[in-house]
C-alpha cells in the first residue's frame, strides 16, 4: 500500500510505502471495542462517593416509640428512605482500570490505522513550512490539504507531530477541540478512531512505523528475518 506525500498546498510531491501489516489488516472490531472501553475506563477518576446511613450525621435515637402511635415503625431518621438519610448501594471510590494485554493494544491500534487507510483518511505532509508560531499559517495548511475545522463540514483532525516541531505545535494548538495533536509514541486506537483524518509528516510516519514494526525503516522486515529474540513481527516486540 502506498500513500501520496503532499505539500502544504495540497500538491503531490511523492509517495511513501505503508506496510500492510500496519495499514492493511482486516480491522478486529471486538478487540478495538475492548481496548477503547478500557482506555476510557482508565481515564475515569473514580473519586465519586456517597454516604451510607452509618456515615450520615444524626439519627442516633429512635424517632418515636415502636407501638401505639399509629405510624409505621422507624429506627432512624437517617435510613435511606428518609429525606437527608444515607444512600443505599451508592457509588464509592474505586479504580476503573482494566488490564489489557499489550498484544491487544497493538492489534487495536493497527486495526484503527487500517480502518482509516481503507477509507483513504490518512495524509502525509512533506514539510509543514511553519517557522514561527502563527495560527493563520496553520489554517492555511489545513485549507491547502482540503481539511476544514469550521463551516458546514467540520472535520476532526489528528496531527502527529515531532516534539522538536515547537512552532508547528503552537500554531495548531489554538484551533480548538476539532484539532488534536499527538506524538508518534502516543498514538492509540481511541484517538485514531475518534478523529476523521490522520495527518503525518514524513518524520513522524517513520517514527510511528519504527514503533509499530520494530524496524527503523517504513517498510516491514522481509519474511524470515528475525531480531535478537529469534522472533519477528508483533510477537517479537518487547
Amino acid at each position: 500500500m502506498k500513500a501520496d506525500v503532499r505539500s502544504t498546498a495540497g500538491a503531490v510531491v511523492g509517495s511513501v510505502d505503508l506496510p500492510d501489516d500496519v495499514f492493511g489488516i482486516e480491522p478486529n472490531v471486538p478487540v478495538m471495542h475492548q481496548v477503547v472501553t478500557a482506555q476510557l475506563a482508565a481515564a475515569r477518576s473514580g473519586t465519586h462517593s456517597t454516604k451510607t446511613r452509618a456515615e450520615v450525621a444524626g439519627g442516633g435515637s429512635k424517632p418515636w416509640r415502636q407501638k401505639g402511635t399509629g405510624r409505621a415503625r422507624q429506627g432512624s431518621i437517617r435510613s435511606p428512605h428518609w429525606r437527608g438519610g444515607g444512600i443505599a448501594h451508592g457509588p464509592k471510590p474505586r479504580d476503573y482500570r482494566q488490564r489489557t494485554p499489550k498484544k491487544m493494544v497493538r492489534l487495536a491500534l493497527r486495526s484503527a490505522l487500517s480502518d482509516r487507510a481503507a477509507e483513504d483518511r490518512i495524509l502525509v505532509v512533506d514539510a509543514w513550512g511553519i517557522d514561527a508560531p502563527r495560527t493563520k499559517d496553520a489554517l492555511q495548511v489545513l485549507a491547502g490539504l482540503g481539511l476544514r475545522t469550521r463551516g458546514e463540514r467540520e472535520d476532526r483532525i489528528l496531527l502527529v507531530l515531532d516534539r522538536t516541531e515547537e512552532a508547528v505545535w503552537k500554531s495548531f494548538r489554538n484551533l480548538g477541540e476539532r484539532v488534536q495533536i499527538l506524538l508518534p509514541e502516543e498514538l492509540n486506537a481511541y484517538d485514531v478512531l475518534v478523529n476523521d483524518w490522520l495527518v503525518f509528516s514524513r518524520a513522524t510516519l517513520d517514527a510511528a512505523l519504527s514503533r509499530l514494526t520494530g524496524a527503523g525503516a517504513p517498510n516491514p522486515a522481509p519474511a524470515g528475518e528475525t531480531g535478537e529474540s529469534g522472533e519477528s513481527g508483533e510477537d517479537g516486540e518487547r
